[in-house]
């Protein structure tokens, strides 16, 4: 994939495991990508969108000022969230930016200080 095509599930895969001590696990008979064991990334079965971290009061902006790409299935509005239609996303920059974002929700402190050039949109990636 060229930064310039749209992304699909394989790309959401290959980025996920190249961030730091990140690890694909099946639950729930899907795949999730965990950083140090805590989960960052989930794949649904249709492979059309992909879930990640979000806190609730951001997960709300992002649906309202883009519905077409975030949206939040009823039997997780309770979670800190959301999904991302892979339709919808521009290139690979931007499920990289996203992917980026919800690892470092995840990701213990001591994984964030060893990586502090790992920031969504910045340098340090082999996308």
């Amino acid at each position: 994939m060229t930064d310039q095509q749209r992304p699909g599930p394989e790309d959401v895969r290959r980025i996920s495991l190249s961030l730091p001590e990140t690890k694909e696990v099946v639950a729930w008979a899907m795949p999730t990508f965990r950083v140090a064991g805590k989960m960052f990334v989930t794949m649904p079965d249709d492979e059309t969108s992909f879930a990640v971290r979000c806190p609730r009061l951001e997960r709300e902006e992002l649906i309202k000022a883009e519905p077409e790409k975030f949206w939040v299935p009823p039997h997780e509005f309770s979670s800190a969230w959301v999904r991302v239609r892979l339709a919808v996303l521009e290139n690979g920059d931007e499920l990289r930016d996203i992917l980026v974002d919800s690892w470092q929700q995840a990701a213990p402190p001591r994984l964030l200080e060893a990586w502090p050039h790992l920031s969504a949109g910045g340098a340090g990636h082999d996308t």
